[in-house]
């Protein structure tokens, strides 16, 4: 069942001891990994600031683009190895509404001809969950400790709100953080026009889903957007690049864990830009 995926996670951390704590595994997911490291080291400061024993074992993709694709047999076996790798632990978390719904709701499609596997298959999806779900519906979570002191939007990506009913739970801990101002943009409930594959797929019809995100983001007036899905994030920072907005875009993780000193998603460092800039002819 297992495949080898070049795409094996290189955050690691050394795992502490579990006592009487949850034992928490967590899915970084291919984009926090390639990407935005951040958003993992956030995600474990929250799991483990709630009392979680956190480790981070060999993984691989969740499987999302093949099963979206209709390759079932791939699809299939990165997911028995990602059951299997996981099988020791309390808990399963990700910081993605998008790779902890393929797990949560289609891991368990994927087995259901296979009596042994629908079972482990069944008890792995009882047992995942996306990150701010988790902290607050499983762990009680209702405040962090973090100071961000700007106005903010939040989209709600579809496959945390459609697959997993995530909607209230990230505003309840937004509203714990001091000096942050939530202006709820227009229709934040509406597809960015990412979907994955879809963006590749459809990209004329991605684009234009985009652009009327961007408008609406950019209507709210928050200087800084926020969503769950660093796929999501990614495609509107973009678009909103490419229409010169200032807005930055970051992963909610980083603002509950109070560690937003990287840079915007998709922006450099001031000090690489500014040396860029002094550079030029």
């Amino acid at each position: 069942m297992p495949v080898e995926n070049p795409m094996e996670t290189s955050l690691t951390l050394t795992p502490g001891s579990t006592g009487s704590h949850p034992r928490v595994g967590l899915f970084v997911t291919c984009l926090v990994d390639l990407f935005r490291p951040s958003v993992g080291f956030a995600a474990v400061k929250l799991l483990e600031d709630a009392g979680c024993a956190v480790e981070v074992p060999l993984q691989t993709c969740c499987g999302q683009p093949a099963y979206n694709s209709g390759d079932r047999a791939t699809a299939k076996a990165l997911a028995g190895r990602i059951i299997a790798d996981f099988d020791a632990f309390d808990y399963v978390v990700a910081p993605s509404g998008s790779c902890a719904g393929m797990m949560v709701k289609h891991f368990p499609l994927l087995f259901k001809d296979d009596p042994d596997w629908a079972v482990k298959a069944d008890r792995f999806a009882a047992k995942t969950y996306e990150l701010v779900s988790f902290l607050t519906d499983v762990l009680g979570v209702t405040m962090v400790d973090s100071t961000f002191a700007h106005k903010v939007t939040y989209h709600d990506s579809c496959s945390g709100l459609r697959e997993l009913g995530i909607e209230a739970q990230p505003r309840r801990l937004l509203a714990s953080v001091r000096g942050i101002h939530l202006i709820e943009m227009e229709e934040s409930n509406i597809c960015c026009g990412f979907g994955g594959t879809f963006a590749v797929k459809y990209d004329e019809i991605s684009s234009a889903i985009a652009d009327k995100k961007a408008i609406n983001i950019e209507a709210a007036r928050a200087p800084v957007l926020l969503a769950g899905d660093l796929g999501c994030l990614m495609n509107m920072a973009g678009r909103l690049a490419r229409r010169g907005s200032l807005v930055e875009a970051r992963h909610i993780a980083e603002v509950l864990a109070d560690m937003t000193e990287t840079p915007p998603i998709g922006r450099e460092p001031e000090k690489q830009a500014a040396q860029k800039g002094a550079s030029k002819p």
